[in-house]
């Protein structure tokens, strides 16, 4: 963009409200994104703040409701930097340093390739930002003396980087916390029937004043807030910018003294075998991921304002199926994981399986912009896997693109941008996910 077409988008901006008594409805507000929105509204001083939801925060449909999720000080430049800015609210801000475990985070690759040399990068980057907390491991034996209980791994020719600043989130319970704060700063909820989205309000020259619900209810609003996180495109025709995508994990029990035993184990990460982290603390569980491309769930949808069906991939919701677990090969993949680096662990029973639902951009960067074709409708979706280590700042963005505060570079970074594609090379990349229809396994019921 040429400096005369910068000042003129420049003069032509604007908040998006009037006054911090404007009312502002947040769609999905009961998971990672509307809820970091809800509260960083709420602690700027909006006075009504109106949330919807199926669930009541935080929100079944969530994929931030979970037990834990990795995070760290060792995420540095995605979504425009947001992310070098995060771990430190974790583990400084009231509401979520209780729920940030700094106990340390591997970053693990196998043999020399190119994983290898961007997680080397990411070390000389880091050690030269001046960073101590920082160390290169280059051998079994150098992952080993970081991470003791992997004494039994088989991980010759494994190689990465050590962070001591950072390691998991208490997923579930952070979101819970930001739902009663939230409560206290006067953010008002409404769930079941009535907080389930069914569609958008126009006026008569084409702007989003409202929300009805399931239950026929139409909530008025000065701004409409979209942050349904998977659910997001199935609500609203994003032209295929954002993609739901399915991952995989599961758990075993351990025992009281197998779980004392493994307090503060740092997190690991693997790009090839998966990844786990310390069990939770009161119920011993140990939750394992294998790392893959993800799964599609192909169905007919027909998002607003669509006047016809699409196929499209569609969420398909542990809670409405409580029965669905997990395909075949990620069961495997899983028992690979085990295998690898807990082989003491072999042959116990996989417990509480599912499937974990988040949607991708092409470029791995969010969706967080005014809806061109519909004024008044704030666009703030496209997880792409990483959104809940930003939990205790993202909302602020979404407050500063309302404010006419975000930079113009992050603007250009999250606009509206259907068929951009991924022209940095930022996005997932790799072979496209397998639909869960190719799958066996998952199912014991009829579609």
């Amino acid at each position: 963009m040429d400096t005369s077409q910068s000042s003129k988008s420049r003069l032509s901006r604007r908040p998006l409200v009037s006054d911090k008594h404007a009312r502002i409805i947040i769609i999905g507000g009961g998971g990672t994104m509307g809820s970091s929105t809800a509260l960083h509204l709420a602690r700027r001083g909006y006075t009504n703040i109106q949330v919807l939801d199926v669930w009541e925060s935080p929100s079944n449909d969530s994929a931030g409701n979970d037990i834990n999720k990795i995070a760290g000080a060792d995420s540095i430049g995605l979504f425009g930097g947001v992310s070098d800015e995060a771990w430190e609210a974790w583990v400084t801000d009231p509401i979520f340093r209780p729920y940030a475990h700094n106990v340390g985070k591997l970053d693990l690759t196998v043999g020399s390739n190119d994983r290898a040399a961007h997680l080397n990068k990411k070390y000389e980057k880091l050690r030269g930002l001046g960073r101590t907390d920082v160390d290169w491991m280059d051998s079994a034996d150098a992952i080993k003396r970081k991470a003791p209980h992997l004494e039994q791994a088989d991980i010759t020719g494994w190689q990465g980087l050590w962070c001591a600043n950072g390691g998991w989130v208490a997923a579930r319970q952070a979101l819970s916390a930001v739902a009663v704060e939230c409560r206290r700063l006067g953010v008002k909820c409404a769930s079941g029937e009535s907080g389930t989205f069914r569609t958008l309000v126009l006026d008569s020259s084409g702007r989003c004043t409202g929300v009805e619900v399931a239950d026929g209810t139409i909530w008025e609003g000065d701004l409409i807030v979209l942050a349904a996180g998977a659910w997001s495109p199935v609500l609203v025709d994003l032209e295929g910018q954002c993609e739901s995508k399915a991952w995989i994990y599961a758990h075993i029990q351990l025992t009281p003294e197998e779980s004392q035993a493994w307090k503060g184990i740092p997190t690991m990460y693997n790009d090839l075998y998966g990844f786990f982290m310390e069990p939770q603390p009161g119920t011993g569980l140990l939750k394992l991921c294998n790392e893959f491309p993800g799964y599609t769930h192909m169905a007919l949808a027909r998002p607003f304002p669509l006047q016809k069906d699409i196929r499209m991939s569609v969420p398909r919701s542990h809670t409405r199926h409580p029965t669905d677990t997990i395909p075949d090969e990620s069961r495997e993949d899983i028992k690979q994981l085990i295998d690898k680096c807990l082989p003491h662990l072999r042959g116990r029973p996989l417990i509480n399986q599912g499937m974990c639902w988040c949607t991708d951009t092409e470029d791995a960067n969010w969706l967080l912009c005014e809806h061109p074709k519909l004024p008044g409708l704030v666009l703030a979706t496209g997880d792409s896997g990483h959104t809940f280590k930003m939990l205790p700042v993202v909302g602020s963005e979404v407050a500063d693109l309302i404010e006419d505060k975000l930079s113009d570079t992050k603007r250009h970074l999250w606009r509206w941008r259907p068929g951009a594609g991924d022209p940095n090379g930022t996005g997932e990349g790799g072979p496209r996910p397998k639909d869960l229809s190719d799958v066996e396994g998952w199912r014991s019921e009829t579609p």
